[in-house]
């Protein structure tokens, strides 16, 4: 038996032994497929589709303006495998972060970018309709940041209403958010972090879940005490201690919560 053979017979028997490991796809990430791959899937039963939303703004001198754009690929390509019939969307880079006349917010730092809310509504509602036309039954939006969470339910909420009597549902799931908000910061300060280090904004929670995502978001030898200057670098809290396995910590409440709310959210259709 040579060994193509080999190999061949192999892929045979883990795909009788193991049905289900024959079944995942090459990628979960829709870029990542052919249309045709992509269909086969749907029609195989792979009918949620993760829109993942994160935003380019500045988040102080130590990470990188793409900080929730890489985030939010990782959790939602972690949440998908986790609920076994899921795909991931592209991110939507661009969000609303702040008026440029004059700059507010997050605009006042170079390398933002931002758009209004109604063009940005505009885009979740095309997004949705695109993959509700292709066979999607459940359309699941993720948001990293805080500025659009209200958006992505008035989008959702507004779609529902209209395909009330279709079998697809938009989620606009708030959970994946609200966990960064509530019990990630508390974990930390059980660990003995104080408030004003843990942060709103490029603190400690923030940049710890960068390097646990990708650690090159995060330069490292700006992390040193005093080397980040809170409000005036906007940042709003200390990220002189922020390590990948307090990251983790926070990733992987992310993951099981969204999850759970995902499938929650999908039996009540």
């Amino acid at each position: 038996m040579t060994g193509r053979q080999f190999a061949h017979l192999l892929l045979l028997l883990l795909a009788v032994v193991f049905p289900a490991v024959a079944a995942v796809p090459r990628s979960l990430l829709l870029e990542e497929l052919t249309w045709t791959e992509l269909r086969d899937e749907i029609r195989a039963g792979r009918t949620t589709i993760i829109v993942p939303i994160g935003g380019t703004e500045q988040n102080g001198p130590h990470m990188v303006l793409g900080k929730h754009n890489v985030r939010v690929k990782v959790l939602s390509e972690r949440i998908a495998r986790a609920l076994g019939n899921a795909l991931v969307a592209p991110v939507l880079a661009y969000v609303p972060e702040g008026g440029t006349a004059p700059p507010t917010a997050h605009m006042r730092f170079p390398g933002t970018i931002t758009m209004a809310d109604d063009t940005f509504a505009q885009v979740l509602d095309a997004a949705a309709r695109s993959f509700r036309l292709h066979g999607f039954r459940d359309i699941v939006f993720l948001g990293d940041h805080g500025g659009y969470q209200k958006t992505d339910k008035a989008v959702a909420t507004r779609l529902n209403r209209e395909w009330a009597s279709s079998p697809v549902r938009v989620h606009a799931v708030d959970e994946y958010y609200r966990v960064t908000e509530t019990e990630y910061p508390q974990a930390l300060k059980r660990k003995g972090y104080r408030d004003d280090e843990i942060g709103l904004h490029a603190g400690l929670a923030d940049t710890s879940l960068a390097l646990a995502a990708d650690p090159r978001l995060v330069r490292a030898e700006r992390l040193q005490a005093g080397q980040v200057v809170a409000n005036a670098d906007g940042v709003r809290g200390d990220p002189s201690r922020a390590s990948a396995e307090l990251g983790q910590l926070g990733m992987d409440m992310i993951v099981t919560q969204t999850v759970e709310a995902i499938r929650r959210a999908v039996a009540r259709r």
